[in-house]
């Protein structure tokens, strides 16, 4: 009986995440979402060991952190599932004494509708989700709006997010709407919209969707910029576009969920983020733009002058906030089920 006692407590140790003053830090993040030389000097600096796991859409962490209740110390949801995970208790407040570099962020970043006060949530990037083309096999003209991915030549052409929000966003900004809808009726206008849609889609892939682009498996993509951003460094013939009739703005942020152990490592790591260089290495390798306003005074002036990084004023004009949609998330959820199922 000792040795099966002593045998389950080894188990249940061995299956734990490290509890606070450990040294060990786990992180949840979005594939492709931090320069592995940031984590490296990191554990240089302070000797926190970073335990890092990735996903590839806000449903996917949303369902483990509400699942599993433990295992991770930092997870990074958009501005959207900050809100629905703070209604849902389901994250730990932050403590404000121990992030003495939080003062870098630059003011129309923080104290969002999402989090007032940033009492649960930290802005770690931000950016766009609008289209990708490959001009080369597409030409300039042919995708110059949200209306041309429903042209019959891009049947399996074309590759969209494993994100119900994003593709969302399409049909109802092309519809005129905000993409921050919550009537039904408007809801079901554009589900019908994604159906006609539907058979043009050739991918959904949320994890590294340049990857089809630049393979040529697809020649355009609804993704997020800093895809966009890196595909074109590697061909400059895959331009980003910011389409007329609007497109969707969205902010990342970092946040403690209620199952963490290693509160004091988390707290290390969010400061060490918030310092100017470290957030000035992320926007520069991954291509997003940073909320970090004593981070932009050294990021280089290619990256700044880029417009797939920071968009001039007039296309972020155009461009909207995601925003949480309360009871409606539901609707968006089934609706995209049955996109994916039916076709």
């Amino acid at each position: 009986m000792k040795k099966t006692l002593l045998a389950i407590a080894l188990v249940i140790l061995l299956a734990t995440p490290a509890l606070a003053g450990s040294g060990e830090l786990f992180l949840y993040i979005w594939s492709e979402y931090i320069p592995d030389e940031v984590v490296e000097n990191f554990t240089r600096e302070t000797g926190i060991k970073v335990h890092l796991s990735t996903y590839d859409s806000n449903e996917a962490m949303y369902a483990k952190i509400k699942l599993a209740g433990k295992g991770y110390d930092l997870i990074v949801p958009s501005s959207d599932y900050v809100g629905l995970m703070k209604n849902e208790n389901l994250l730990l407040p932050l403590d404000k004494a121990k992030l003495s570099n939080f003062a870098n962020l630059a003011p129309q970043f923080i104290n969002q509708p999402f989090d007032p006060e940033n009492t649960y949530s930290l802005p770690y990037m931000w950016g766009s989700t609008s289209i990708a083309v490959n001009t080369g096999t597409l030409g300039t003209t042919a995708v110059n709006n949200i209306a041309d991915l429903w042209k019959p030549e891009m049947d399996g052409r074309l590759l969209l997010p494993n994100d119900p929000r994003e593709a969302f966003s399409l049909a109802l900004k092309l519809l005129g709407y905000s993409l921050n809808e919550t009537d039904p009726a408007h809801l079901e206008e554009a589900y019908l919209k994604l159906k006609e849609l539907m058979p043009r889609v050739r991918v959904f892939d949320s994890d590294s969707p340049k990857q089809a682009l630049l393979s040529g498996e697809v020649s355009v993509g609804v993704v997020w910029n800093g895809e966009a951003y890196i595909a074109n460094e590697e061909n400059p013939d895959i331009q980003y576009v910011y389409p007329p009739e609007g497109f969707s703005l969205w902010m990342d942020s970092l946040c403690i969920p209620k199952g963490a152990h290693n509160i004091e490592e988390a707290h290390t790591f969010l400061n060490y983020l918030l310092r100017p260089d470290v957030a000035a290495i992320i926007s520069s390798e991954m291509g997003y733009s940073t909320p970090n306003a004593k981070a932009l005074e050294l990021i280089p002036e290619d990256v700044r002058a880029n417009p797939i990084v920071y968009p001039a004023d007039a296309d972020i004009q155009r461009g909207e906030f995601q925003n949480y949609l309360g009871d409606a998330t539901k609707l968006y959820d089934e609706y995209w089920v049955k996109l994916k199922t039916d076709n």
